[in-house]
């Protein structure tokens, strides 16, 4: 008789969770994975990337008909927005591809054990009424929508809601505030107000986007003014009540001040998102969280305990799908006693607006900081969108890509980039910087033509002092 049920127990089906289970599997291992939701792909699939990709790729599509940008290309159209069935293909995206890691799970052999885990012992957990034992288990429980004291979240109500509330919205809200100026407040907020919604997005800090390179950051603000939703920077939410249909706001500057009130139809509360390790028992096993309430890892993935593995949103790091996922495939080959490795310095991030966000590795200020404070001793090129010729032709004038170096050996430090196609062009600079690329390597690289990604070569040729197009 196996002294384990399992050789892997992965807690979680979120991209970190089923990427580790079936990888597991694949090396060999008897896996299974404990997943509570109905369905597997964790938040990302359910109601966070992939859902909400559906309805900014939709709700692109009506803007793009009825703010006259088809109409100057020669397409005269009259959009009807029917949003029961902008939702429907929404939800039509997620059953396929959650039906889709059902079916690898049983293509690969992975049991799925239904129902909330706890520990019980460092090889025990409860899932539901079963009890799994496993010689290894993988913590990859995912996050939640981090709470806003003195404001209240109810879904249902669809008054005052979370990222998941804000893709349920039945009808188009008047006006819609978004608290939070990061990824997914600004995301969600450009659905609504493409779909007709006047958008308020209210930050606590000076600049929106949080964690991307400065020149980014001010462009932002730029862009979005124009696309015509209100920016409240540096502001605070201080409260909210709710009567009738209506949400009434108190504001105050951050830094403190006089106080104002703002009414709205609909609230996003898009502060953040905070690691799932509430009621997984991990007092049990020895385990304790950090001060942000995750779980200390070395570089392998283990946690203090023997046996026990954590990776995605609940370890330290950016909360983003592919980092899980890079992390599940090296947890599983760590456990098989293979080499798993994860650049941690190289996880692009992307903000799936119009124009597309995107950045890897160190901003400017970051770079400059690495130098000891020398300004001189990093190098940057900097090329406009408005200067690509198949930007120019797709109408698609906003934007720049910006290519950072080191100076003394022209290594890449960090690219970021405002383009309708910022997050696929990313992964040409991830890439090169992974292989330790200089910006002449970059430069040199011939590129088809026309592309958004010529702007990354010409980017790299300004650092090299040796711009074509401008």
């Amino acid at each position: 008789m196996a002294e384990y049920d399992y050789d892997v127990l992965v807690i979680g089906a979120g991209p970190g969770g089923y990427v580790a289970a079936i990888r597991a599997a694949q090396l060999g291992l008897k896996t299974a994975c404990a997943e509570s939701r109905e369905t597997l792909g964790g938040t990302c699939l359910n109601v966070g990337c992939i859902p909400s990709k559906a309805m900014l790729h939709a709700s692109e599509y009506f803007d793009a008909a009825s703010n006259g940008t088809m109409a100057e290309m020669g397409i005269e159209v009259s959009p009807k927005l029917n949003l029961d069935a902008m939702h429907a293909q929404r939800r039509d995206a997620v059953k396929g591809l959650t039906g889709g890691i059902e079916f690898l799970f049983k293509k690969n052999k992975v049991d799925w054990k239904k129902g909330h885990a706890t520990f019980q012992d460092a090889h025990t957990v409860k899932v539901g009424d079963e009890t799994v034992t496993a010689k290894n288990i993988i913590i990859a429980t995912g996050s939640s929508v981090t709470p806003l004291p003195g404001v209240e979240v109810d879904n249902d109500k669809q008054i005052v809601v979370d990222s998941t509330g804000a893709l349920e919205l039945k009808s188009v809200p008047k006006k819609m505030v978004v608290i939070g100026g990061g990824v997914i407040g600004l995301e969600l907020g450009s659905v609504w107000r493409r779909l007709g919604a006047e958008v308020i997005v209210v930050e606590f800090l000076d600049k929106l986007l949080p964690g991307m390179d400065d020149d980014v950051r001010k462009e932002a603000g730029k862009i979005f003014k124009k696309q015509g939703m209100e920016l409240r920077l540096s502001t605070k939410v201080t409260g909210c009540t709710v009567k009738g249909k209506k949400a009434m706001l108190t504001l105050e500057p951050s830094a403190g001040g006089d106080a104002e009130t703002l009414e709205a139809d609909c609230v996003l509360v898009s502060i953040g998102r905070k690691p799932n390790t509430d009621g997984l028992g991990l007092d049990a096993i020895g385990i304790e969280t950090n001060k942000r309430g995750q779980i200390e890892v070395d570089h392998d993935f283990r946690t203090k305990v023997d046996g026990v593995w954590a990776i995605g949103d609940v370890v330290p790091g950016p909360m983003l799908a592919h980092k899980a996922e890079d992390e599940g495939i090296a947890c599983a080959e760590n456990v098989a006693g293979q080499t798993g490795i994860v650049n941690h310095d190289l996880i692009p991030g992307v903000v799936y607006t119009w124009p597309e966000f995107a950045g890897v590795g160190l901003t400017q200020d970051e770079a400059i900081e690495k130098m000891g404070g020398d300004k001189k001793a990093i190098k940057v090129g900097k090329f406009p969108m408005m200067a690509n010729s198949r930007a120019k032709t797709n109408h698609e004038p906003e934007g720049f890509v910006k290519v950072i170096a080191e100076a003394e050996t022209d290594r890449v430090l960090g690219v970021w980039a405002i383009a309708s196609v910022a997050g696929t062009m990313i992964a040409q600079a991830t890439q090169a910087m992974e292989f330790g690329a200089t910006s002449e390597d970059i430069a040199y690289t011939c590129h088809a033509h026309p592309t958004h990604s010529e702007a990354i070569k010409e980017a790299a040729m300004g650092v090299q002092g040796k711009p074509i197009h401008i």
